[in-house]
Parts: structure tokens; C-alpha cells; sequence
């Protein structure tokens, strides 16, 4: 009898590691525990699995919302309301249940959101099938395709609603640029010189829309 690690076993069945724990919780799936506490999978079980088509234990419509804007007052104007509504509308239209929403009031830039990082987990632990978002932006300004690599992973997949960016992201484009120049600058001329770039790039911007 062939016996797997837990990550052995995961890659097999294409799932993430907080799944097998997940339904060995459940009573699901029944590992066997070495002397040293670590966990092995019988390849015999995880054909089984297999050959089932997998577990099977989330509905395949499970979906979960996430929603961002990178300021308070956008959150305020109700720009966060409303991209809620679209990615709630968008669920009905598509006949898809809605088990869980997250939101973040926080730069596209910014890696430590709460709204993201409760989302992650709830992916790994098989919570839903299918996150909506309305734009790759609203999850991450860059470093997009390893966040959908790894939900992916989790068996989770990336529905995009909207092809074209909404008004209001061009504004936070603009700020998250500002964010970026001002740090470099900072970095490079000292705090004094990097507000005074900060300063000639919104002239600049400022000129642009004028035009």
C-alpha cells in the first residue's frame, strides 16, 4: 500500500492542503497517522476520491463577492455600495448563490487587506467554487495572475464582470501611480524631494485632463 504526504496527496486531487484537513474534519476522508504525528494518504483512497469526481461538498454555484475602492471617501461617495450591487446583480443574472461577500477600503497596491486575505482563506478551506470580482484591478493593482494561480490551486475560479474598468478606477490608477513615484523619489531625494515630485506629477495630471 502506497501512503502519500498531505501535499502529495492535494496535488493528486488538485485541491489546496486546508481542503484534505478540511474533510478529514468531516469525517470525509480518513488519513493515517504516522508515529510522528504526520498525516499519510493511501493511494487507494485517493482513487476513490477520484473516481467519484471528487468530493463534491460545495455547490458548484457557491460563489463569493470581493469588492475594493483605495480611499475612504470613494467608500463614502458610495462607489463601494454600488460595485457590491453590480457584483450582486451579476450573481442573480447568472443564477449563482452568494455565500459570503468581502470588501477592503484600501490601495490595489496594498498586500496586507483584511477583506483579502479572509478571502484567501475561506478559498482554501473550500468555502465556494467561484469568487466575482468587477475588474482584475479590484483585487490587485499587479501580482494579479499569482493570486488567481493560487485560488486555482484551491479549486476556486476568477469571474470577471466587467470588461471595462469602471469611471471611478481610473482615479484610483492615478493615485496608486502617485503612491509608487512618491516612494521612489522618497527613496532616491529624501521625504523633501520625493514631495515635491509628488507634487510636479499632479500638476502634470492635472494639465493632462484639462487638455
Amino acid at each position: 500500500m502506497e501512503l502519500l504526504s498531505i501535499r502529495e496527496a492535494a496535488k493528486k486531487l488538485g485541491v489546496h492542503p486546508n481542503r484534505l484537513r478540511e474533510w478529514e474534519k468531516k469525517g470525509l476522508i480518513r488519513p493515517i497517522r504516522l508515529p510522528s504525528g504526520h498525516r499519510r494518504y493511501p493511494t487507494e483512497e485517493i482513487d476513490r476520491i477520484l473516481k467519484a469526481g471528487g468530493m463534491n461538498e460545495t455547490e458548484p454555484d457557491a460563489v463569493a463577492l470581493y469588492a475594493r475602492v483605495s480611499t475612504k471617501k470613494e467608500a463614502d461617495a458610495g462607489n463601494l455600495d454600488r460595485q457590491l450591487e453590480r457584483l450582486r446583480a451579476y450573481a442573480g443574472e447568472k443564477r449563482y448563490r452568494v455565500v459570503a461577500e468581502y470588501t477592503d477600503v484600501a490601495s490595489g497596491l496594498n498586500q496586507k487587506r483584511r477583506g483579502l486575505d479572509r478571502m484567501l482563506k475561506a478559498a482554501e478551506q473550500g468555502e465556494f467554487k467561484r469568487l466575482l470580482i468587477e475588474s482584475p484591478d479590484r483585487l490587485a493593482r499587479f501580482g494579479f495572475d499569482y493570486l488567481e494561480r493560487h485560488l486555482k490551486f484551491c479549486g476556486v475560479e476568477i469571474e470577471v464582470i466587467s470588461p471595462k474598468e469602471p469611471e471611478e478606477a481610473h482615479a484610483e490608477l492615478v493615485q496608486d501611480l502617485l503612491a509608487i513615484i512618491t516612494s521612489f523619489s522618497a527613496r532616491i531625494y529624501g521625504a523633501r524631494g520625493g514631495r515635491k515630485i509628488r507634487r510636479g506629477f499632479q500638476e502634470l495630471m492635472r494639465r493632462v485632463r484639462e487638455e
